[in-house]
């Protein structure tokens, strides 16, 4: 959006003054002109919220479309407040009560991490006045996690996620692959004839899923996602949070994509970063909810009593990835171990992002026991069914591939729906009872 001008040397501006100013002039549809609009899984999460909830928290990522997809959805008559404004935002602070009583009667403000004293007057104005898609919020940090806003608006907000682009929604087509995983009914696929993507398949990994990194050459692209990740880094997480030891978030992120798809061993790096693991394990988590990294918990259940009980982490978008390790396309051909770990993170982006908004979004999972018997991802649904996936950069299956999935199977039991190898081959092959090689390409790519 445009910033107002509030600094002008021929206008002084009051606390009141710069609220009242922005009222007027900001409207939700009189900025910048609108980049062209790709249609996004989330769409009729939101529009279907903004019919029966007072509050509407868009939540992901910055950058990631929030804001594009909401003047897409949302009426024409919202007006919109970015507290990165930092007039605005010290209205906001100043005086929390005026600035929510001046609000117009529909507006959408954005960046609302940074002025968490607004929830409690947010939860008073819904209260006194409970009128479907009256706020319209957006946040780039994991709010649910702030206590300060899981206290004032519980009961009040419809979350509606907002992750950066899946392939299928950047080329503009559905996503087979996420339906028959949820199904177990591949047979829409069965059949086809794909063709291996090769250097397609490593170009997304290296492109990710930012929408104004992907509108960029690939060398202004990488430049792109550094300072992105700068930004976050240095300016986001410093807002949200008092970090005794801030020079190590950097290097911790490091580790992190280094070794993305793998475990990380806190341990180990606390003491090559001389700092605590309690200290590394709480940046971790800050990481996870300013939407830089993925954390999959180990799975278990009753019957898994011998598992590791120890997470895998993800670099959350492949894009960041490679840019911070300084890969392109030919440098991933070129070393096919880390090509591997990347489209790993890749695929568990992909039904990340592809779920995230649907009515019925599975629990994400990695499956490991002490006999070296691996799942990469485990998708649960609740009590239902259980789905393990793995992932080759290979274009050929072999039936000893299966034997982590298998081992996933037996534990399972009946909860168990499928296990499937995502491959870049040609064709979806059957591997025995529920298990299937399924090519990669069937994510965005017609047969």
């Amino acid at each position: 959006m445009r910033a107002a001008n509030f600094q002008s040397a021929d206008r002084e501006f009051s606390i009141c003054g710069i609220l009242i100013y922005n009222l007027r002039t900001m409207n939700f549809q009189s900025a910048d002109p609108r980049p062209p609009y790709r249609l996004r899984h989330a769409e009729g999460l939101l529009a279907a919220s903004l019919l029966d909830s007072p509050a509407v928290l868009l939540h992901g990522p910055r950058q990631s479309g929030k804001t594009t997809l909401a003047r897409h959805v949302s009426s024409v008559d919202r007006q919109y407040f970015s507290f990165d404004d930092s007039a605005l935002r010290e209205a906001a602070v100043f005086d929390p009560v005026g600035f929510v009583d001046r609000l117009p009667p529909r507006v959408m403000l954005d960046e609302v991490q940074r002025v968490p004293g607004l929830f409690a007057q947010l939860k008073l104005a819904i209260d006194r006045q409970r009128v479907p898609g009256r706020f319209l919020l957006a946040g780039s940090a994991n709010l649910l996690a702030l206590p300060t806003l899981a206290d004032s608006l519980a009961g009040r907000l419809a979350l509606v996620p907002v992750l950066p682009f899946s392939q299928a929604e950047w080329c503009g087509v559905t996503n087979p692959v996420a339906v028959a995983l949820r199904s177990g009914d591949w047979g829409a696929l069965a059949g086809r004839r794909w063709q291996p993507l090769r250097d397609t398949l490593l170009e997304a990994i290296a492109g990710g899923g930012y929408p104004a990194a992907l509108q960029r050459p690939p060398g202004r692209r990488r430049a792109w996602y550094r300072d992105y990740v700068k930004s976050i880094v240095e300016r986001d997480l410093l807002d949200l949070v008092r970090l005794r030891s801030p020079d190590v978030v950097q290097p911790l992120l490091s580790a992190v994509v280094a070794g993305t798809g793998q475990i990380l061993n806190l341990s180990e790096l606390a003491s090559g970063l001389a700092a605590t693991r309690p200290t590394l394990a709480t940046y971790l988590q800050w990481l996870e909810r300013l939407f830089l990294v993925d954390v999959l918990p180990a799975y278990a259940n009753n019957r898994l009593s011998r598992l590791i009980k120890t997470p895998k982490v993800h670099v959350a978008d492949t894009g960041i990835g490679c840019a911070l390790l300084g890969l392109d396309t030919a440098d991933l051909a070129a070393d096919p171990g880390v090509a591997g770990r990347l489209l790993e993170s890749f695929v568990q982006a992909e039904l990340r992002r592809w779920y995230a908004s649907s009515d019925d979004p599975p629990s994400l999972f990695h499956f490991r026991d002490r006999e070296g018997y691996e799942v990469d991802l485990v998708l649960e649904w609740g009590v239902r069914a259980v789905v393990g996936v793995e992932v080759k950069l290979a274009a050929t299956v072999q039936a000893r591939d299966f034997r982590g999935l298998r081992r996933l199977a037996e534990a399972c039991g009946t909860r168990f729906r499928g296990g499937v190898i995502f491959h870049d081959g040609e064709h979806l092959l059957s591997f025995g009872q529920d298990l299937y090689a399924v090519p990669l390409a069937a994510f965005w790519k017609p047969a």
